[in-house]
């Protein structure tokens, strides 16, 4: 079926579900190219905003922008198209992450299009959640929509959780006593009235979430040293439910797609009622990520360790103008 025009009002809606996804920190590492008449929209590394100290091998950056990539793919069959993904498609340009041409077809991808309402509901949650478990019905949905995407994700029995949790409290440690990284994650965060009210990215103090006052929950602190007048505490759970989301290999390519992996198990979970938080904390040391697989699964490479349950549904935090990370030429 001819492909109906690509226009601009449709290109810049596509890429503001797009941009609605997460990354480490809420850089937002991502940048879209469309070329009039084309029908093709590009995705491409945006690495200035990588982090040197967080992330410097650029995994985090590919999972986010392989997020992005995901929440396109959904605005796309939403709006009754397909999206033909060609990833890293130009060897010569690492930049250049995905080629997206979009068609008509008859058998638009409505799995995907009954995704997109959660787009704009998914906000990462960093409040406590209740201690109760989820359903085995929905942790084996949550299992076959990684599976879609290439990935796997595994739930960890109680003695891998502990594991996990003791890794988090290793990389806690290490970190508070590294200066360049608390100084990367500082630059990323914003707190007070005038940093919060101009905030186009980072993650502002409205959505740290209360402190930790007692509870085992890997939820990252960004507040780190600096003062948040009237944050309040509480306890968060003591049994967390956490699920290993993870590749057979580790190169670029298997980050993307583990980034569409995470997106879809995070909308879905969405439009199942959890709230969800990811925790990239403990990967970013190699010792600790390393550890952090499943001895019990086949898993090769753990990528991301998502936090799941029934709580709050989080914070919106805030986004680039689309202006900003769309080129239209």
């Amino acid at each position: 079926m001819p492909a109906r025009p690509l226009d601009t009002t449709t290109v810049m809606a596509l890429v503001a579900s797009a941009t609605s996804a997460p990354s480490l920190h809420n850089a937002q590492p991502w940048r879209f190219r469309h070329i009039r008449g084309s029908g093709t929209l590009e995705l491409l590394a945006d690495l200035d905003r990588a982090m040197e100290r967080a992330d410097p091998d650029r995994r985090g950056l590919h999972l986010g922008c392989g997020a992005a990539l995901f929440n396109l793919r959904v605005a796309a069959a939403d709006d009754g198209r397909y999206a033909d993904v060609q990833v890293l498609p130009d060897p010569a340009d690492p930049r250049l992450l995905a080629t997206v041409r979009l068609l008509d077809v008859h058998r638009a991808d409505r799995e995907l299009a009954r995704l997109f309402p959660a787009i704009s509901r998914r906000h990462t949650s960093r409040h406590p959640f209740e201690d109760r478990a989820v359903p085995a019905v929905v942790r084996e949905a949550l299992r076959d929509a990684a599976e879609r995407e290439g990935a796997q994700l595994v739930f960890p029995d109680r003695w891998h959780t502990e594991s996990l949790l003791d890794h988090v409290r290793d990389a806690e440690g290490r970190d508070s006593a590294d200066a360049a990284y608390l100084e990367e994650m500082r630059a990323w965060t914003r707190v007070g009235a005038r940093e919060t009210g101009a905030a186009r990215d980072g993650v502002p103090d409205y959505a740290f979430g209360p402190g930790r006052r007692d509870g085992r929950a890997p939820v990252r602190d960004f507040a780190g040293r600096r003062p948040v007048p009237g944050r309040p505490t509480a306890v968060f759970e003591t049994a967390p439910n956490l699920a290993l989301l993870g590749t057979t290999h580790d190169r670029p390519g298997d980050w993307l797609r583990a980034g569409e992996a995470m997106e879809r198990v995070l909308l879905l979970a969405t439009l199942h009622g959890l709230a969800t938080s990811l925790t990239s904390h403990s990967l970013e040391r190699h010792d600790l990520r390393e550890l952090a697989r499943d001895p019990t699964s086949s898993m090769g490479f753990v990528q991301m360790v998502l936090r799941l349950g029934y709580g709050p549904a989080g914070t919106a935090s805030p986004r680039r103008p689309v202006e900003e990370v769309l080129e239209i030429v």
